[in-house]
C-alpha cells in the first residue's frame, strides 16, 4: 500500500527567523517543557493536510505568513505544502522548500474537499495515494460520498484536546449525522472495501423482507459471537492449533515410549509372576520329596545299623554257632540231623539279605536324593533371580506410571484446548457464513434498523482487536484487559468499561493504542492509511492538582508504562511522531531524532525560535 512521509514543518517569515522541526523516517521525539510550542505543531501539521477548522495561530507566530509541510511521496520524490494561515489555498510544490518561498507552485489546490470541487489537496493526495475515487455510506439510505484526506488524517493525526476527549477516536464530532460515515471508514480501513454508490434498490416489499432476514441473521450472528471465549481471529487460532497440534503430536510421541516402557515392565512383571508360580509350586514339592526321602535315607541307615546290631548280638550270643540249640535248647544228642546248621544259617542267611536288600535300597535313594536337592538349590536361585526381575519390573512400573500422570493430565488438558479452539473456528466459520450471507441481502438494498450498514465481518474485527490487545499488552497497561472495538457504538472498551467512562490518562493511553494499532493492522493487511501517526501527550504524565478530572482516576500511568510505550514505538512499522512533557527513556532519545525544548533554561526554548506558546 502506497504510504506519504512527513519531512518538516517550517514557518516562514520575511521578517522573522524560520522555525522548523524535521522528521525521521521512523520515529521522532518532541518533548520538554509545556508553554513551548509542543501541541502547536501537531495542530499545524492536521491544519496543513486538511484538517477541519481553523489553525489557532499563537503570539509567538505573529510574523511568520507561510506554513511549510514537507511530505515524501510514496514514489519517493519530494513535495512541498505552502499555506498562509487562515487563507483556503494551498501551494504545491514539487520540491523540498524550507525556507520562505516566493516562487509561482507547481499547483494550487483547495484545503477544504467539495463534492463539486475536483481541484482539492484531498483529491490530488489521494490520487498520490492511490485511493482516488473510494466511496463512503453516509446514510442508512445508501447514499454515498467520496473519501476525503481529513477522513485519513482525522484517525492519524491526534492533537492533545482530541486524545483526552470522551469523544470516541473515530469520531469528528457527537452529532448522529457523523456516525454513518464514521463507522464507513473504520470498515473501509479494515476491510479495504469502498461502499458501492446505490442509484437504485428494491421495492418496499423487498426491502422489509430483507431487513427482518438481516435482523434475524444479526441476532443469530450475536449470539454466536457471544459463545466464542476467546479474542483470537481465525489466523490467531490456526496458527495456535498448528502450535498446540505440534505439541500434542511430540506429546504423544514420549508419550508412546513410555507407554511401551510400561507395558514391557507389565509384561515381563506379569512373565516373571507366572513363573515364580509354578516355580513355587516345584520348590515346594521337591521340598517335600527330599524331606521324605531324607525320613526314608534316615529309616534305611536305622534298618542296616540295627541289622549290623543283629549280626553282632548272633556272633556274640553264639547264634551261628553249633552246639546247643539256641532256638530250642536241645542238645546236639536230640537234634535232628543238621538241625542246628540249619537253623543258623537260614538266620544269618536272612539278615544278610535283609541288609544287602536295605543296602541296595539305599543306594538307590541317595542319588535321587542329591538329584533332589541340586533341583532344589537350582530352582532356589532361579526363584531369587525372578524375584529380583519383579522388582525391577515393578520399579519400571512406578517410574513410567510416576512419568504418564502428568504427561496425560497435560495431554487432557492440550486436547481440551484442542477442542475449544475447533469449536471456536466452527463458531467462525459459521459467522462468517451468516455474515456472508447478510452481506448479499445488504447488497440487495436492504436497510438495516438497529446496525449501520458499514458492518465489518467478525473475521477483520477480531484480527484489529488482537493488534489492539497486543499492544495494551506490550505497553504494560494495567486494568484494562479485554480490549475490543464496538463497531455499534463506535467506541473502544477496555476491562468491561468504555473509553468515555475512564479518567484522561486511560482515555489518551487507549486513543494512542487505537491509533497506532489502526496503523499496524493497516500496513500489515495493506489496508488504505496516510503511512504515519501524529500523537500529541499519549501518555499523560502531567497531573493538573486543581483538576477536576485527575489522570490517575483509575489507574496509574507509571513510568513503567511509558518507557514500555516508548520502546514499543521503536519498533513501529510506519512513521511516528511523538510530542510529551515527560523525558522518554534514555535507549530510546538514542535511536530516534529528538528534540527537547527547554523553555526557558538552556537548550532550544521552543518550536519558535522566541519564547513558545502553551503546549
Amino acid at each position: 500500500m502506497s504510504e506519504l512521509r512527513l519531512t518538516h514543518l517550517t514557518y516562514a517569515g520575511s521578517s522573522r527567523p524560520v522555525a522548523s522541526v524535521e522528521f525521521d523516517a521512523a520515529l521522532t521525539l518532541i518533548y520538554g517543557a509545556s508553554d513551548t510550542g509542543k501541541s502547536f505543531i501537531a495542530e499545524s501539521i492536521e491544519y496543513m493536510l486538511g484538517g477541519r477548522g481553523n489553525l489557532e495561530l499563537v503570539p509567538e507566530a505573529d510574523g511568520y505568513s507561510q506554513i511549510l509541510l514537507g511530505l515524501q511521496l510514496p514514489d519517493g520524490s519530494p513535495l512541498t505544502l505552502v499555506r498562509v494561515p487562515g487563507k483556503g489555498t494551498i501551494h504545491i510544490h514539487r520540491e523540498d522548500l524550507r525556507s520562505l518561498v516566493t516562487r509561482p507552485a507547481d499547483a494550487d489546490v483547495t484545503a477544504a474537499h467539495t463534492a463539486r470541487s475536483r481541484n482539492s489537496l484531498s483529491l490530488f493526495l489521494l490520487t498520490e495515494l492511490g485511493l482516488e475515487g473510494l466511496r463512503l455510506r453516509k446514510n442508512d439510505a445508501g447514499g454515498t460520498r467520496e473519501l476525503t484526506l481529513n477522513d485519513l488524517v482525522h484517525l492519524s493525526v491526534v492533537p492533545e484536546t482530541r486524545m483526552v476527549d470522551p469523544l470516541s477516536p473515530v469520531l469528528h464530532s457527537s452529532a448522529t449525522s457523523g456516525k454513518t460515515v464514521a463507522a464507513s471508514v473504520m470498515r473501509l480501513l479494515l476491510t479495504g472495501e469502498g461502499d458501492p454508490d446505490v442509484d437504485t434498490g428494491p421495492n418496499a416489499g423487498q426491502r422489509r423482507v430483507n431487513k427482518g432476514k438481516i435482523n434475524l441473521l444479526d441476532q443469530i450472528i450475536i449470539d454466536l459471537q457471544n459463545k466464542l471465549t476467546t479474542n483470537e481471529n481465525v489466523s490467531e487460532l490456526r496458527a495456535r492449533q498448528v502450535r498446540l497440534q505440534t505439541s500434542i503430536d511430540e506429546h504423544s510421541t514420549t508419550l508412546r515410549v513410555i507407554t511401551d516402557r510400561h507395558l514391557d515392565a507389565v509384561t515381563a512383571r506379569m512373565k516373571a509372576a507366572d513363573e515364580l508360580a509354578g516355580l513355587e509350586a516345584r520348590l515346594t514339592e521337591v521340598g517335600d520329596l527330599v524331606t521324605r526321602f531324607e525320613l526314608l535315607e534316615a529309616q534305611y541307615r536305622s534298618d542296616l545299623a540295627r541289622l549290623e546290631m543283629v549280626t553282632e548280638a548272633g556272633t556274640l550270643l553264639g547264634y551261628f554257632q553249633v552246639g546247643t540249640c539256641v532256638f530250642c535248647g536241645a542238645e546236639p544228642e536230640h537234634q535232628n540231623p543238621d538241625h542246628g546248621e540249619h537253623e543258623t544259617t537260614q538266620l544269618h542267611i536272612a539278615v544278610q539279605s535283609e541288609t544287602a536288600k536295605t543296602s541296595a535300597l539305599l543306594a538307590d535313594l541317595l542319588p535321587t536324593i542329591e538329584d533332589l536337592r541340586a533341583q532344589f538349590g537350582e530352582l532356589s536361585a532361579r526363584r531369587a533371580s525372578l524375584l529380583q526381575e519383579a522388582a525391577r519390573a515393578d520399579e519400571q512400573i512406578a517410574s513410567t506410571q510416576e512419568l504418564m500422570a502428568p504427561m496425560r493430565e497435560r495431554m487432557d488438558e492440550s486436547l481440551q484446548a484442542r477442542s475449544a479452539i475447533e469449536r471456536a473456528l466452527e463458531l467462525h466459520q459459521r459467522i462468517d457464513e451468516l455474515e456472508e450471507r447478510r452481506s448479499r441481502l445488504d447488497g440487495e438494498g436492504a436497510v438495516p434498523s438497529q446496525r449501520p450498514a458499514e458492518y465489518i465481518p467478525n473475521r477483520d474485527l477480531t484480527a484489529f482487536e488482537g493488534v489492539l490487545r497486543r499492544t495494551l499488552e506490550t505497553w504494560k497497561v494495567p486494568s484494562v484487559q479485554f480490549p475490543e472495538y464496538d463497531q455499534y457504538a463506535l467506541d473502544i472498551r477496555a476491562g468491561g468499561r468504555t473509553r468515555a467512562g475512564r479518567g484522561k490518562g486511560v482515555r489518551s493511553v487507549l486513543h494512542s493504542a487505537f491509533t497506532t494499532a489502526l496503523a499496524r493492522f493497516c500496513f500489515d493487511n495493506g489496508r488504505p492509511h496516510p503511512g504515519f501517526v501524529v500523537l500529541d501527550s499519549p501518555v499523560v504524565t502531567y497531573r493538573d492538582p486543581i483538576s477536576d478530572d485527575p489522570v490517575g482516576e483509575d489507574v496509574d500511568m507509571t513510568s513503567n508504562v511509558v518507557d514500555h510505550f516508548y520502546r514499543n514505538m521503536l519498533a513501529f512499522p510506519g512513521q511516528a511522531v511523538i510530542i510529551e512533557n515527560g523525558d522518554p527513556p534514555v535507549d530510546v532519545i538514542s535511536q530516534a531524532l529528538t528534540y527537547r525544548f527547554a523553555g526557558a533554561d538552556s537548550g532550544r526554548s521552543g518550536f519558535f525560535p522566541e519564547p513558545a506558546p502553551r503546549g
